[in-house]
């Protein structure tokens, strides 16, 4: 009996030991299966899951007016995103994020439910939405800190700088020219998440230092603010479609402001139409009207066909040329050379292209540089129009000579005026002095650069003096003389064509140009104003705002006035 129970002991213990022996090689033969056979695709797979990887720009370089005063910066903001596959109620948590964040319940629904194991839900969130979002707890929810394009002075220079998209691609002006220099570099980083979808690790695989370079423009932020409350009333004043100002150094070519009216707010360009966005001072051309008139007794002093004495008949107000007759606003009989300028007479410049020819009007206004880009490093730039003298007619050579039948864009007219400034040089206008790291370290440099010799200097120094006289009494640009300062410039009307190609009544472009002060001038202004319905004269629309502008640049550059007047006169004697 003893016997009998101590085989039975033994033969349970040994099916026993034969169950556990069977069930712990099963478990080395699933472990050896799961850990060496298909070790690595099942850690891909617990990776996929928990683990997130993210490809992260650095933040874009900011960009600086002359002075240094930021115009264009990148700010953090935060971008919410989600794993749908962590989202236990879709429905409700869709609802609820479409409440706070604004957004379409039924499209957020439906990438929640996606088999994507990321996805956005709403980028650059408001801080008060983040906030929202957060005090859910939903779980498979992530906040995401990201760059966003930031523009301090609003509306200020919009045109000229552009903006970026939501990714922080430049897609209009100096964001876009510049956009290789401005990007950050692109790093990755790895977010790895626990059960419920908390971040507890992150594993960064960038560059310490991987943001971008920075601008420095040649722009100045208070003459740009001078030039844009100045155009605003204008325009306003006379009930005007819009209106470009231009200001520029005449001796280096560097862009001071460059404004256009109506204005758009870059933080919010979505809001706005392409038209508004345009950089229009370099990529519209127009036709300049009487403005050209400069270049047309440029060209017949540099010929030698005419001296500042010479005369011409101006048959009292119309000119009969083939079946075509021009005229001008007032009759004149003989005009100088200077007063043809003086008080615009159309018909003169017709008699002065007449001598001059042709060839020697087109290759003077080649030297200007009309019909050809300046080179700014701005995108969109116009060429503008100008045919070659082989393809003039009579009466092509005597309207391009008074400014029809010729288009250009206002850089390229305030680029030439600033030349017969300087006496002589056509300079290569730019808006970028310097590229720079983020520490300040220059990266590259721009500077003043002679494109050639448009006419000599005796031209050059003759055309002020003429031009002198359009601002004196008499002249058609009287409205635009300075308090404290000389000035020269010339005003312009200019007739609009319509897309047939035929000039429309009752459509014009008014502007004025020129530089002050007049023997050595810091400042080149051209204004432009287009469609101005209550008068549409350059003297009485454009020259007042010239005035208005280059007064206070030039108190604001801190100029010594040429001549006290009796308000400054007073003043000075109130100090002693």
């Amino acid at each position: 009996m003893k016997s009998t129970e101590t085989k039975h002991i033994k033969s349970r213990t040994i099916v026993i030991g034969i169950f556990f022996s069977l069930f712990f090689t099963a478990i080395v033969a699933k472990a050896v299966y799961l850990q060496i056979l298909h070790g690595p695709s099942l850690s891909r797979k617990a990776a996929d899951q928990y683990e997130s990887s993210f490809k992260s720009t650095g933040k874009r370089g900011t960009i600086y007016d002359t002075r240094l005063a930021e115009m264009a910066v990148s700010i953090d903001v935060i971008s919410i995103a989600a794993y749908p596959p962590r989202i236990e109620d879709v429905r409700a948590a869709a609802k609820s994020l479409a409440k706070i964040l604004k957004i379409n319940l039924k499209a957020l629904q439906g990438r929640l439910s996606s088999e994507k194991k990321f996805v956005w839900v709403k980028r650059h969130a408001a801080p008060k939405e983040t906030l929202a979002v957060k005090n859910l707890n939903i779980a498979g929810i992530d906040f995401i800190t990201e760059h966003k394009r930031f523009y301090p002075n609003k509306t200020l220079a919009a045109q000229v700088l552009g903006f970026t998209n939501i990714d922080d691609i430049g897609l209009e002006g100096i964001e876009f020219y510049y956009d290789n220099y401005l990007q950050g570099a692109s790093g990755s980083f790895t977010i790895i998440k626990d059960a419920l979808g908390r971040g507890f690790e992150a594993e960064d695989n960038q560059m310490s230092n991987y943001s971008g370079n920075n601008l420095i423009l040649t722009l100045d932020r208070t003459i740009q603010y001078i030039a844009e409350k100045t155009l605003e009333e204008t325009v306003n004043k006379f009930a005007a479609r819009s209106g470009i100002v231009i200001v520029m150094a005449p001796e280096t070519g560097a862009l001071l402001a460059v404004v256009h009216y109506p204005f758009f707010n870059p933080n919010a360009f979505s809001g706005f139409s392409q038209e508004e966005w345009r950089n229009r001072s370099i990529t519209d051309p127009f036709e300049p009207g009487s403005t050209m008139k400069i270049f047309s007794a440029a060209a017949a002093l540099e010929s030698g066909s005419s001296t500042p004495n010479s005369s011409y008949f101006c048959e009292n107000g119309a000119y009969k040329i083939g079946k075509e007759v021009v005229h001008d606003t007032h009759p004149y009989g003989w005009l100088t050379l200077p007063q043809v300028v003086k008080l615009s007479s159309n018909i003169g410049a017709v008699k002065l292209s007449e001598i001059t020819g042709p060839e020697a009007l087109y290759k003077i206004l080649k030297d200007f540089g009309f019909g050809t880009k300046t080179g700014i490093d701005c995108p969109g730039e116009t060429v503008g129009s100008l045919a070659h003298y082989n393809r003039w007619t009579k009466i092509d050579a005597g309207t391009i000579a008074f400014g029809q039948g010729i288009a250009v864009s206002a850089l390229q007219l305030i680029t030439a005026v600033s030349a017969i400034a300087n006496g002589g040089m056509l300079m290569k206008p730019y808006i970028v002095q310097a590229i720079t790291d983020q520490n300040g370290v220059p990266v590259e440099t721009f500077g003043p650069q002679t494109i050639r010799r448009a006419v000599s200097a005796t031209t050059a120094k003759t055309i002020n003096r003429i031009m002198q006289t359009v601002i004196a009494k008499g002249g058609t640009g009287v409205n635009a003389a300075l308090e404290r300062f000389s000035a020269a410039g010339k005003t312009g009307t200019a007739q609009k064509i319509d897309e047939q190609g035929e000039y429309t009544k009752g459509k014009y472009t008014a502007s004025f140009v020129g530089f002050a002060p007049a023997e050595k001038p810091k400042i080149a202004i051209l204004v432009v104003i287009d469609e101005p319905s209550k008068e549409h004269y350059g003297g009485i629309v454009a020259a007042p705002a010239f005035s208005k502008i280059a007064n206070k640049t030039l108190d604001y550059m801190n100029i010594p006035p040429e001549h006290k007047t009796d308000k400054l006169t007073a003043s000075l004697e109130n100090e002693a």
